[in-house]
């Protein structure tokens, strides 16, 4: 046996040496260490093997085997060498470099999220998620809105064969929060996707980007609504930005308001625009979250809390004076160079 294995290892070693590709180094492989091959064969026959010859035939029958293994790596580093040498011929390495494509930015998109959410943390909030696929409890019921209105109606809201849909908010993070929480207060920032059936033009997708914002306590009064969404858009738009609250209606906050800033293009006049939502969370929400996490951490008498929202698209467009919302996902370099 010993002799045979010094003969299967010079005969692959052989079979190495006059391969040419990774074709040929395969076979060899397969021929001698495959499940049939010739090494494996005769290791079986290590059963036969008298007691007092089994060390050394064992050892040997290993020797050959990583010899015949070793050998093989060994040529597939040099054919790959080879190729690589092959591939890189002719190139004159003292020629100077070609200039590249410009270095890169992020999309003007995630520049304002950024933004807002630097600008959020450092009032002490903190960063929230949750599901983009919601069912009707978190994405209505629980923020109080009723059963006939619009947002609810299929025309409006991407509903899925089980019965839940596309979150047409980041609302719903808020009451996910809430249902999570072990302790107030609660200060969260919660950007995210959003869909609705709009149809496609300038100003509206049927997948945008919003974010939602929640602080509940005790003591929490419009007072800080007010304070807070002031220092929020002077730090987006300016220190001089002018910010306006118009009552509004919201099913989830009571009072509720729009928000408008005074903003002044070049070479127009200064003008108000409207840019968000926001309120006192209404005390139905509270009731609700209560009902869902069993206890009374939310009792509407004991606490409260404000919300508002935004579009990021929408505060893109006017940061950049975008008359389109569309280019914001056309992925034209044209367009996006300019950030």
């Amino acid at each position: 046996m010993l002799a045979q294995l010094d003969t299967l290892r010079a005969e692959a070693l052989i079979a190495l040496g006059a391969a040419t590709d990774e074709t040929a180094i395969e076979t060899v492989r397969v021929n001698y260490l495959g499940k049939k091959g010739s090494v494996t064969a005769l290791s079986s026959g290590m059963r036969d093997v008298p007691v007092d010859q089994k060390k050394e035939a064992g050892a040997k029958l290993n020797e050959v085997r990583e010899a015949i293994s070793s050998a093989i790596e060994t040529k597939q580093a040099a054919i790959q060498h080879a190729k690589d040498t092959a591939s890189v011929a002719g190139i004159d390495v003292t020629l100077p470099g070609r200039p590249g494509n410009g270095v890169g930015a992020l999309h003007p998109l995630t520049q304002v999220r950024d933004l807002a959410v630097r600008t959020l943390r450092r009032m002490g909030f903190t960063l929230a998620e949750g599901p983009e696929i919601e069912t009707e409890w978190h994405c209505f019921d629980a923020l109080n809105t009723p059963a006939d209105h619009p947002a609810r109606n299929e025309k409006d809201t991407f509903y899925l064969a089980d019965g839940r849909l596309l979150r047409t908010h980041t609302s719903s993070v808020q009451i996910r929060t809430m249902e999570t929480v072990k302790d107030l207060p609660v200060r969260i920032i919660a950007p995210g996707a959003a869909y609705r059936r709009d149809e496609i033009d300038a100003t509206h997708l049927s997948v945008f980007n919003q974010l939602e914002c929640l602080y509940v306590d005790k003591g929490v009064s419009l007072a800080d609504l007010k304070g807070t969404l002031e220092v929020f858009f002077r730090e987006i738009f300016g220190p001089q930005t002018a910010v306006r609250f118009r009552p509004h209606f919201f099913p989830f906050t009571e009072p509720s308001f729009e928000i408008d800033v005074k903003l002044e293009a070049k070479g127009k006049e200064a003008r108000w625009i409207e840019i968000a939502g926001c309120g006192m969370v209404d005390p139905a929400v509270f009731t609700a979250v209560n009902g869902s996490r069993g206890d009374v951490l939310f009792d509407p008498e004991e606490i409260t809390g404000f919300a508002f929202g935004m579009g990021l698209d929408r505060l893109a467009m006017i940061l950049h004076s975008i008359t389109d919302i569309r280019h914001l996902i056309d992925n034209d370099v044209r367009f996006l160079a300019q950030f």
